[in-house]
């Protein structure tokens, strides 16, 4: 890989870092709130359901953690296992791609529950 494309990995990987720490803490916050508030698990999915704010907030949560796994796990094979090339980059970025839909496919049956 480039100079240049590991600069923009590097990037990815710290951008997709900050907003992970603000969505935990938001997610964290959330389920406390609920939890102490004596929310049952249907009263939560009936908050949620049709919410297009929280549709959004989860589907970014979960891009940013698809990418950001995959970015952080394509660094570890590359240093341990000395794996290089397109082929191994496409592999994680569909890796963290397929990851991202699993959890928008969450969020989305928060939003259509």
């Amino acid at each position: 890989m480039s100079t240049r494309g590991g600069t923009h990995l590097w990037v990815a990987q710290r951008v997709t870092a900050m907003f992970l720490a603000v969505a935990v803490l938001v997610h964290l916050a959330t389920i406390l709130v609920a939890v102490r508030g004596g929310l049952s698990a249907a009263e939560i999915l009936g908050r949620t359901r049709g919410s297009a704010a929280w549709l959004a907030f989860y589907a970014v949560f979960a891009l940013a953690a698809g990418l950001h796994g995959a970015i952080g796990l394509r660094g570890i094979a590359a240093e341990w296992l000395g794996w290089r090339g397109r082929g191994f980059d496409a592999a994680w970025l569909t890796i963290g791609l397929l990851t991202a839909i699993f959890g928008i496919y969450a969020a989305l049956g928060l939003y259509a529950a």
